[in-house]
């Protein structure tokens, strides 16, 4: 099978990357110590690629009402241009098609940022629900667009140097916003728990815009450290956190799933349905060892399982993400197997880390 190439992958081999296969894209792993690269964003500035993920624009009238019914999230919470969300999409049943950013531009524009995995099936999703309910709606998938992630506590700093002409629109911005600076679509979002700016761009312009970034100072950060950095934060991964099998009140998701109001959405039955049985914490290691996905945790309530682990750069400890019995409690010892053993730790409310600092984690 022939890997897919974001715009930038010849420049990121001439920065001597490691690449390998990332669902189905050929992607920069890391640029040399992943370790160095996790603390450069903690500590300073980093950019990564994300082109490999796609941008969705749907146009037309009544695309409010559409995302209503489409998203778990309620979309009525964006009330003015550049206002971004953050939601899971479900199938009936109520398992997590893909979690997503949606951005309100106008009623006649909403932009949305799906993941790289799932993004032509969540395209196909999008459009029959739209058949069926909004057949007025314009679908467009945005394959001339670029996106770069610039995180860490300096990265709006460098951003402005490469980009000047964008400081005036987003030096006012919050987290979740986002303006349109010519060109430029500068949101303050990212993956990190760091402050910083993720930027949509023509495919046509990233390579010159990635390189001038590093000539101020931005180092370039693989998928390694972009992994540690959003388990750190205690952000999900789709396909490890929550997939088509898990509803998102079993993925640590329930604060995007707005249960409240009176408007029905896809899935929203089955949730009501079905209360959860199990939730998502945080464990960090007391013995040695590394946690890791798939492990099994064994608690007084019953057993768990491992959906995310590593070791913690920040924390110079190792943490995970596991989905347990509700019954569990933050302060609880559990038991991991990993190998032939039971390692003991400690059920922690997460996240572990953020804004260049670990939050007192043991």
């Amino acid at each position: 099978m022939t890997l897919k190439q974001t715009p930038l992958n010849a420049t990121h081999r001439a920065m001597g990357a490691k690449m390998v296969d990332f669902g189905g894209w050929d992607m920069p792993v890391n640029y040399g110590s992943q370790i160095d690269e996790h603390h450069q964003v903690r500590r300073d500035a980093g950019m990564f690629d994300v082109s490999h993920m796609r941008v969705v624009d749907i146009h037309g009238e009544g695309v409010r009402a559409f995302l209503r019914y489409l998203l778990a999230n309620n979309v009525d919470k964006l009330q003015f241009s550049g206002k971004a969300l953050y939601s899971c999409m479900l199938r009936p049943h109520g398992g997590v098609i893909d979690d997503l950013i949606v951005y309100f531009m106008s009623e006649q524009w909403f932009r949305i940022v799906v993941n790289a995995g799932t993004a032509d099936k969540d395209i196909t999703w999008m459009r029959e629900q739209a058949v069926a309910h909004a057949a007025q709606l314009k679908i467009t998938s945005r394959d001339d667009l670029a996106m770069v992630a610039v995180q860490g506590p300096h990265a709006q700093a460098k951003v402005w140097q490469v980009l000047p002409q964008t400081k005036a629109a987003t030096e006012s911005l919050q987290p979740f916003q986002a303006a349109e600076c010519g060109d430029y679509f500068v949101a303050r979002t990212g993956y990190t728990g760091e402050d910083g700016f993720e930027i949509i761009l023509p495919a046509t312009e990233v390579t010159a815009f990635w390189n001038a970034l590093h000539k101020v100072g931005v180092a370039p950060i693989g998928l390694g450290a972009r992994d540690t950095l959003r388990l750190e934060a205690g952000m999900n991964l789709y396909g490890q956190d929550m997939d088509e099998t898990i509803n998102p009140l079993e993925a640590g998701l329930a604060w995007t799933v707005d249960l409240k109001s009176e408007r029905d959405f896809i899935g929203k039955a089955a949730l009501l349905a079905n209360p959860a049985t199990r939730k998502m914490v945080g464990l960090v290691l007391l013995d040695r060892g590394v946690l890791r996905g798939h492990q099994q945790v064994h608690s007084a309530q019953g057993v768990g399982e491992i959906t995310s682990g590593s070791f913690s750069p920040t924390l110079e400890k190792s943490i995970a993400l596991a989905r347990m019995p509700k019954e569990v409690q933050i302060g609880d010892t559990v038991q991991v197997a990993i190998r032939d053993k039971m390692l003991a730790a400690k059920v922690v409310k997460y996240p572990f880390a953020r804004n260049g600092k670990g939050l007192g984690h043991l």
